[in-house]
């Protein structure tokens, strides 16, 4: 493996096309932790170079070839394909499937690996399997539709196929009109080895938290004057970030305050809150969260073996986190969610069994089921290298086999880019305990409006055309530069006009 995983950047020639997305996505699998460098119709280095991986598409009169060829040192393959003509431009989806099963075969062979999601790489799998219900077709007719589409093990058509029966009707429940509401707080008390989200500790955030606080205040009185301008209807509203309890119990009341002041929240089904790290949970905040009405709270334990706790940088032991969990209860809620991480640094597969016995003997309402990604941003990226003989597989495959068995069914899924051996995370939940916003933000049907810094608001449109509208990614921009960011807001009015007219003729077809 360690000719592959050098610290130079791996060579990629694109030759006739410029189709980056699905060559990299593949080749990432394959050839983790490296950096990619790619050539576009360039071949002058393509003889130099002991590593690298060339895709070409050429036109004939008749006809279109494609072209594949990679090198990892001593091993060299190459492979043709000849089709009838295809313009990449016009065709563009039927090129990255033939060029993404050349490339998937050649580095197959090469290399040896069973990856069980085959070519699949977008981040929604389930979005793969609901179409194939609503067209009619049965269990097996959709297992051989993407298997043969996208060479997908039967272990994950399995877990997807689940997943989407478990989704498929909550998402027809949706209102109509509805929106999510998301405000970001984006402050942890340290950052863990493996996050590459844009947080910041509370300590070296102090200066800048009661502006932020206000000006969050501030944008939630502007996102409600909105809501109620364009008839929309509140459905969920999540505190995400970082960590929302990191702050005092005074700002995530006076941040409740500005929610129940702003947005009629009548009508939601759910109102959750990333307690996420016990370190950040006290009784003083659980009594905020009741009072206002927080309904699905989340404790996340990552692991319970303290001394990969200690690897990552967490300052909490397992025994505070089944404190934080029974107070909680003690608090009167009733719909907990408890993340873990499968394939951090120093776990191992036995570890990680106990885990799940301890989280399950605890009785969570949802299990969520993250897979130890590499992402730039984070810290443990730069040790990539070492999590290449990471055992996670075995620890999915524990966690697929143990929740169902416990009454934990799959509901909502996604699949990240570095992900240690290309696997996925997966929300578990008791029946009647799923989350709506995660299953929504997955599903890419129901709009949400974004508050906060690094906060995105995503606009989506009956034909399916989705708008992001994102706020400014650190708390200093957010706050130096407030008043530019909302001015940006009237874009909404102007693609919900957009909504409105779509609508208007879709209701006359």
């Amino acid at each position: 493996m360690s000719e592959i995983t050098m610290k130079q950047p791996f060579p990629v020639f694109l030759c006739g096309h410029g189709l980056k997305y699905e060559i990299e996505c593949i080749l990432k699998v394959f050839v983790p932790a490296v950096r990619f460098q790619f050539y576009y119709d360039d071949l002058s280095l393509f003889h130099e170079s002991s590593r690298f991986a060339a895709v070409q598409i050429r036109q004939g009169r008749n006809h279109t070839y494609f072209y594949c060829a990679v090198s990892l040192g001593e091993k060299r393959l190459r492979l043709a394909h000849r089709a009838e003509k295809l313009c990449p431009q016009i065709n563009k989806q039927q090129c990255e499937v033939i060029i993404s099963k050349m490339l998937f075969r050649l580095l197959q062979e090469l290399t040896g690996l069973d990856v069980p999601w085959g070519i699949l790489t977008g981040i929604r799998p389930v979005r793969k399997v609901l179409p194939l219900m609503d067209a009619g077709m049965n269990r097996e007719e959709i297992f051989n539709t993407l298997k043969n589409n996208y060479w997908i093990s039967d272990e994950k058509l399995e877990l997807v196929y689940h997943t989407a029966l478990v989704q498929r009707p909550l998402l027809m429940q949706t209102p109509k009109n509805s929106i999510g509401l998301y405000v970001s707080i984006p402050f942890c008390p340290t950052r863990c080895s493996y996050c590459s989200f844009v947080s910041h500790s509370v300590e070296q955030a102090k200066k800048l938290m009661p502006d932020y606080i206000r000006l969050l205040c501030e944008e939630l009185k502007i996102w409600g004057r909105m809501v109620r301008e364009l008839g929309l209807m509140i459905d969920t509203v999540y505190f995400g970030g970082g960590t929302p309890t990191s702050v005092s119990a005074e700002h995530l009341e006076q941040l409740m305050q500005a929610v129940e002041a702003n947005f009629d929240l009548s009508h939601i089904r759910e109102y959750c809150v990333e307690a996420g790290r016990p370190d950040t949970i006290t009784a003083e905040k659980l009594a905020v969260l009741r009072k206002y009405g927080a309904d699905r709270i989340s404790i996340n334990p990552q692991t319970m073996n303290d001394d990969v706790l200690r690897t990552i940088g967490r300052r909490h032991t397992a025994e505070e986190i089944v404190e934080c969990y029974h107070l909680a209860r003690s608090f009167g809620f009733e719909n907990i969610n408890m993340d873990l991480i499968a394939g951090l640094p120093s776990d191992t597969p036995e570890s990680f069994h106990r885990t799940l016995e301890q989280i399950i003997a605890l009785d969570p309402d949802s299990i969520t089921v993250h897979t130890l990604t590499l992402k730039r941003a984070a810290n443990l990226f730069a040790e990539g290298e070492t999590q290449l003989e990471n055992p996670v597989r075995e620890m999915v495959r524990d966690s697929i086999a143990m929740l169902p068995e416990k009454g934990y069914q799959p509901y909502y899924m996604y699949r990240q880019k570095n992900t240690i051996d290309n696997q996925e995370n997966v929300g578990y939940a008791k029946p009647g305990k799923e989350s709506y916003y995660n299953m929504l933000i997955m599903d890419e049907t129901q709009s949400i409006f974004g508050a906060g810094c690094a906060a995105s608001t995503k606009l989506v449109e009956p034909n399916g055309m989705i708008t992001r509208v994102c706020n400014y990614k650190f708390p200093y921009e957010y706050i130096a530069q407030f008043d530019q960011l909302m001015e940006k807001k009237q874009q909404v009015y102007e693609i919900y006009e957009r909504i409105r007219t779509q609508e208007a003729a879709y209701a006359e077809k």
